[in-house]
């Protein structure tokens, strides 16, 4: 996302600059307008990539996990039911918090509290910590005065999402490390172990058979252009990440992603989950439904979904029911449109939005065994063709070796 930098006066008069993280200028103004500041000076900061690469491969760089937005979402909850004012209370958690980046962005929060910025707008300031959901979820708590039940809500769905964001994660740790540690032996055996056993054959004196040329002449290739090759996959990997930033490259890679054989079935069940579940939280707490419907469209976290949200918020706007358009779009089950439509007809949409999202993310558990059951001996069976044929191009020569020495000699 890119950053702008800004020089703004501030309601007391000083000057005040930084940086922010938005999709357009126009939303940069808004919030700093939000805020009550005068705009002095407003541009596009210039992106690094570099650094924006070093950034994003350094494993030691500062993150707020959610396990900690959730804990924050519980104890804050607990302390503003139970009485205690919100600066007070922020205090309270700022002693407690263990996260020195997430320590930082409380104690910011609370300054703006103080200084009597609302208390939406304060978390507004850290994308990097509170989602746009987040947000939405506090504001509406804010205006109806349940805000310790908001908080109570938002964690039981950040909870929920996490549970299903591991699922998803931990199906694919196995076959990333058996084909991480076939990858691993294959070039060992390329780059150290084919080169000794040629010159053991090179001393024969006479042709090798082609299946071991044409090994060594990869084993040498390899030798040779490794770096090259390792350099050349990074650069293709971060080229690919910022198109897939661009509108095209996001809209083809998600579509793609839907209609990928075995992959596909998962990856639509994950959204519609995270749909449902998001829409259904908002619903509940008291958002407006084209605002939630603006913030699912943001979150949904794919292209093909976000289109279909946002056809029908625009659908409601014109006096529309909401399953129509999701039914047009043809991302959605039959029986997801249909529970959504007896929800809006009983008025009790969010009660049925949290059954779908109840009912896939059982879908999603089921589709992951499956899956996973189903990758597993592939991958076992591709790494056995693999590393066999190395092994018998490897020892065509030596099968042979009497008859190689003979003409040798």
């Amino acid at each position: 996302m890119p950053q702008f930098s800004y020089r703004v006066r501030t309601p007391g008069g000083g000057i005040l600059s930084g940086t922010l993280e938005a999709p357009e200028q126009r939303a940069v103004v808004d919030r700093l307008r939000g805020q009550k500041y005068i705009i002095l000076d407003i541009s596009q900061a210039k992106a690094n990539l570099f650094l924006d690469t070093l950034k994003l491969l350094n494993p030691f760089r500062p993150f707020i996990k959610s396990r900690d937005l959730v804990l924050f979402s519980r104890q804050l909850s607990t302390l503003v039911s139970a009485g205690v004012p919100l600066v007070q209370g922020l205090n309270i958690l700022i002693e407690q918090t263990e996260n020195p980046p997430f320590r930082k962005v409380i104690e910011a929060v609370r300054e703006d509290i103080e200084a009597g910025l609302a208390i939406a707008e304060s978390l507004k300031k850290h994308p990097e910590a509170f989602s746009e959901l987040y947000i939405s979820m506090v504001r509406a708590g804010e205006v109806g005065g349940i805000l310790d039940v908001i908080l109570e809500r938002l964690s039981a769905y950040l909870e929920a999402a996490e549970a299903l964001r591991s699922k998803v994660k931990g199906a694919m740790v196995y076959p990333a490390v058996v084909l991480t540690v076939a990858a691993g032996v294959t070039l060992f055996l390329l780059i150290v172990v084919i080169p000794t056993f040629r010159q053991i054959f090179e001393s024969f004196g006479s042709q090798l058979p082609l299946p071991t040329r044409i090994l060594i002449a990869f084993s040498d290739f390899l030798r040779r252009f490794i770096l090259l090759l390792v350099a050349g996959l990074i650069g293709g990997l971060i080229a690919f990440r910022q198109w897939r930033k661009t509108e095209k490259g996001r809209s083809l890679v998600d579509a793609r992603l839907l209609k990928l054989p075995l992959f596909g079935s998962l990856f639509r069940k994950v959204a519609i989950a995270k749909v449902t579940r998001t829409l259904g939280t908002l619903v509940k707490s008291g958002v407006p439904i084209l605002q939630a419907l603006d913030t699912v469209a943001k979150t949904a976290g794919n292209v093909v979904v976000e289109n279909a949200i946002h056809q029908a918020r625009e659908s409601i706007r014109e006096g529309e029911r909401i399953a129509d358009p999701l039914r047009k779009s043809g991302v959605f089950p039959p029986m997801v449109i249909q529970m959504i439509a007896v929800g809006e007809e009983t008025g009790n949409l969010d009660g049925m939005l949290a059954k779908i999202a109840d009912f896939y993310d059982l879908e999603v558990d089921t589709a992951i065994k499956a899956l996973t059951s189903m990758i597993e001996p592939v991958i076992i069976v591709a790494m056995g063709l693999v590393i066999g044929a190395i092994v018998i191009a490897m020892f065509m020569p030596i099968f042979e070796l009497g008859q190689l020495a003979s003409r040798a000699g």
